[in-house]
Order: structure tokens, then sequence, then C-alpha cells
């Protein structure tokens, strides 16, 4: 058994911003971060594009930012919420500069700006196109200087501990669940060990596994939202996720895909079809700078009428210096898979990308349980609403870390520990004999969701999908109950779980809004609400 005052579950942006917080506050506190893969291995690391910020008030402002935001998320942010984070975050972008990130600038030393889909103005601060990489790498150095953080790799969270653990039977209506700690699979000992703590942050990423195709890596499965929803939290507007619209199309490439940053379409990069024409113009006076839901739908509506499985990206306009001094690990990439793009197109298709919905949390970062806040995309803080605007995640994960610990901080003072949580009972169980049953049935999650519940729905395939994801959660609840625990049954588990809150949030809204668009309802619902699940 560990004990600890802060125990922060994800090592991304959201994670590691609020660690840092927390350890510089309380010297003499202990503040545990775990991570079910190496520290580094996060979403944040595959963010190419940049972070949305106003830090030019001579050509930009608050107002215009708000009003972007606002326009892409179609109806359902948090208004209240958007002007937090948009008038928060230059304080946090100068944070993780003093801690160390490094943006590209100009020579007359003002910051480089990009401008992505849906901005008015260019306001997208990067570090050439591996931005998010390096603002983990400067969080990564800024923790490891920290005495009193510890990191621990390779730890798998099973569930957070709540009163269910002591007997009682927790219900949706439950007043005042409470977080004691979590139950974690230690993957190198193969050991289930409990952590009890007095403040818990869910920072555990998205959940683009769950498709066949997505930007995430392997380990983007959703885990945070599952435990939570098993937990009996509210989680909200899972029918929202974000197709990027440009991944880079590799034929009988599954899993991870390579991404093709919006800011390469900021810089002038024009789609095109399979006959060369440029057709975003016939979907949105914006072209190829439209929302990302519009972009991706539009990619997905001209695959479809020729057949395909990809449009293309031109980019053969571009000086070739400033393409590879902007985007050099666009540029290798596609070089290893014989693209120059000065001379040829660049395939791309759209592929899951980002969650808008999550974790139901507060303006302060709070849960629907007791001493357990969420930030980051496992959250659903009311910034996104039914589509998020363009490099407003680095943004918000920050903005929310510092709200979290304001509100940590102060309420940690009233919070002891929990001494009476049993161990976990791992009697009757056996290891299981065929890997292939877990196999298997991720695929099956991955095709379900990709062919059903897409880009674009309707109602006969929202049912199919249903039905399908309940025979895979029997058997997979059959094998967890009867076999030791591995990661990969965990991650199975909690992506069916996942599978099934997004399934249920898109079967209930009866209209197309935002990401979510069902062509059995192509319009509105002039009642405009939140998912709760």
């Amino acid at each position: 058994m560990q004990q600890t005052d802060f125990l922060v579950i994800g090592s991304g942006i959201a994670g590691l911003t609020y660690a840092l917080k927390v350890a510089q506050q309380f010297p003499d506190k202990k503040i545990l971060v775990i991570t079910k893969a190496a520290a580094d291995e996060t979403n944040t690391k595959y963010a190419q594009g940049g972070i949305a910020v106003v830090n030019d008030l001579e050509h930009d402002s608050f107002e215009k930012h708000i009003e972007d935001t606002l326009i892409a998320g179609d109806g359902l942010c948090n208004e209240h919420v958007v002007e937090i984070v948009v008038k928060e975050g230059p304080d946090r972008v100068n944070e993780i500069i003093e801690w160390g990130a490094k943006f590209d600038k100009e020579e007359d030393g003002d910051y480089k700006r990009g401008k992505e889909g849906g901005h008015s103005e260019s306001r997208v601060l990067h570090h050439k196109d591996v931005t998010g990489k390096e603002m983990e790498r400067a969080l990564l150095d800024a923790v490891s200087k920290q005495k009193n953080i510890e990191l621990n790799k390779h730890c798998f969270v099973v569930d957070i501990i709540t009163q269910h653990h002591l007997g009682y039977l927790i219900t949706k209506s439950t007043p005042d669940v409470e977080c004691y700690g979590v139950y974690v699979l230690n993957l190198q000992t193969k050991q289930i060990e409990k952590i009890l703590t007095k403040i818990t942050v869910m920072a555990t990423g998205g959940n683009g596994q769950v498709y066949r195709t997505t930007t995430n890596p392997f380990i983007a499965t959703g885990d945070g939202v599952a435990m939570i929803y098993r937990a009996k939290g509210r989680i909200e507007n899972m029918e929202f996720i974000q197709f990027h619209p440009t991944a880079l199309y590799e034929p009988g490439v599954r899993g991870q895909a390579f991404l093709i940053t919006e800011a390469v379409r900021g810089d002038g990069g024009i789609l095109k079809n399979m006959d060369g024409d440029a057709f975003m113009e016939r979907y949105d006076e914006r072209k190829d700078l439209a929302p990302r839901d519009i972009v991706a739908r539009a990619i997905d509506s001209e695959m479809k009428k020729s057949g395909t499985e990809h449009v293309y990206l031109d980019c053969r306009h571009f000086s070739k210096e400033k393409f590879v001094e902007h985007f050099p690990n666009i540029y290798q990439k596609c070089l290893s898979i014989g693209i120059d793009i000065t001379q040829q197109m660049i395939p791309v298709a759209p592929a899951a990308h980002y969650s808008c919905g999550g974790i139901k949390t507060d303006e302060w970062g709070r849960s629907s349980i007791n001493n357990l806040y969420a930030c980051g995309e496992c959250a659903s803080t009311g910034l996104h609403g039914a589509n998020r605007l363009a490099s407003n995640s680095l943004l918000e994960g920050m903005v929310f870390a510092h709200r979290c610990f304001v509100d940590a901080a102060e309420r940690i003072k009233n919070i002891s520990f929990r001494n009476d949580i049993p161990d976990w009972n791992e009697a009757g169980t056996t290891k299981p004999r065929e890997m292939i049953l877990i196999t298997q049935s991720l695929k099956e999650l991955q095709l379900i969701m990709s062919d059903y519940v897409g880009i674009v729905r309707n109602d006969v395939r929202l049912q199919r999908a249903s039905r399908r994801l309940d025979l895979l959660w029997e058997e997979t609840e059959q094998l967890y109950e009867s076999t030791s625990l591995s990661p990969q049954l965990l991650e199975l588990r909690n992506m069916i779980t996942v599978g099934y809150l997004i399934v249920k949030g898109a079967s209930f809204r009866k209209e197309s809004r935002g990401l979510h668009f069902n062509t059995d309802y192509p319009g509105k619902s002039e009642l405009v609400q939140n998912i709760v699940l």
C-alpha cells in the first residue's frame, strides 16, 4: 500500500502542469504521478500544430478568440468557461515558457503565429511541427527537479476506490460519492497495489484507439472516462468525437496514423479530390480553413463519391525551404514513404483525433465525485461544446490544471486518509489461456465504431453498434471476473465502455450538431442540451 497527498493519473500536459504547481506550493507534501507507459508517451507528445493564445493585442483580441471558439462549438459551449480559458490562457503560456518551453520566433524576436481552421486571426504558437513534444519535454524537465514528486511508470489504474469498495450500494443518484484512492496493476511486478490519497486528478487523455484509425497513440484507450463511469460519476457529450481531416493515408496501416497538422492548410495547403479539383469551396466559404467537422465531412463525402479511401493535400506550390523549416517531421515522414511534397500531393483521410466530451466538471475541474478532479482531454469542461477549435486543447489542459490546483490547495486542508480500504481480491481467478479472446474482441470493437459510429451516422447503424457492443461487453466481463488481470484486458474493458458511451450519447441526440451528424436528423434541434450519462 502507498499513501500520497496528491495523486495524478496521467503524465501529459494537464497532469504534469498540475503536479508541478502543487509541488511548488506544498514542498512538504507528497505528489505521486502514475502513468501506464513511458512518462512521455501521451497525447500531448503527438500534438503538432500548436497552442492557440491571444498574446498580440495589437492584431488580435480575447473577444475574437472567444467568438471563434463559440462558433466552432456550435451552440454547446459554456460561454463562461470559454471566457475563462481564453483570458487566463496567456498567463499559463507564459508559465510554461518560464519552465523552459521554446516556441518559434521571427527574426525580430516576436513569436511566429500560425492560423488554423476556424480562427479569424493568426494566434497559434508552435515549435516547428512538434509543439506538444516540446511542451512535454519542458514539463518533464521541470518535474524532475521537484524532490516531492514521484513519477511511477508502467502502472495501470484498474479502478478508483469509493464507498462501493466498503460494501455500500452506489448509484447515479447517490449523494457525496467520494474517491479515496485507486487500485493499480503494477506492470513490472504483476501485482495489484492499493494507493490511498486525499486528492485525485484524472488526466488520462483521449480515447482514439476505440476507432480503427486514429492520430492518437496506442495508450489512448479512454481509461479515465470508463473508470469514472463505473464509479457512477457523470459523463457528458461523448458523441462528439472529432475526426482530424488530414491524417496521412498509408495503405494497410491501422492503429496510429501519422498526423498532417492543420497548420499545413493554414500555410496554404489545398485539399483536392481524385480528379485534382479543389473541392472545399463547394462545402464552406472558408474553404480549407473551415472548422474540422465541416472539413472532415467534406472529405468523407468526396471519398464516398469516388469510392476511394483518401483525398489529396496539395503543397506543391510551397517553398521547399519554408516547408522544411516549419514542418520538418512531416517532410521527412512523407519522404520516407516515397512522397516528395514538392512534386507529389500528400494522400490524406480523416482519423479519430479528439474527444470533446468526457468526465463532466465544473469551472474548477471538480467532477461529480468528491475529492476527484479531471482535466485535459478526458474532461468535459464546457470549452469545446460540439466541436473543438483547433489548438485549443493544450491551452485548456494548462488552464484547467491550474484551476484544479487552486481549488485542491484549499480543499486538502479538510481531507484525511481513509484507512479501512480492503486489499484487491483476486481469489478464484486464473491466468487467461488464450489472448486471442482479447485481441479479436478489440478488432471487432474498432470495426463496429469505425463502420457504424464514424463521421456520419444514422439510427440503424447506431442500433447495430449497440447490439454488438452489448455482446462484447458480456464476453469481456466474463473474462474480467474469471481471469487474472492484464493491461490488454483492462484496456479492452475500458474501450468497450467508452464505445457504449459514444453510441448512447449519439442515440440520444436527435439532431445534427457539430461533430455529430445523423442523416436521419440532418437539422439542429431547437432544444440545445448536453447529453449527460
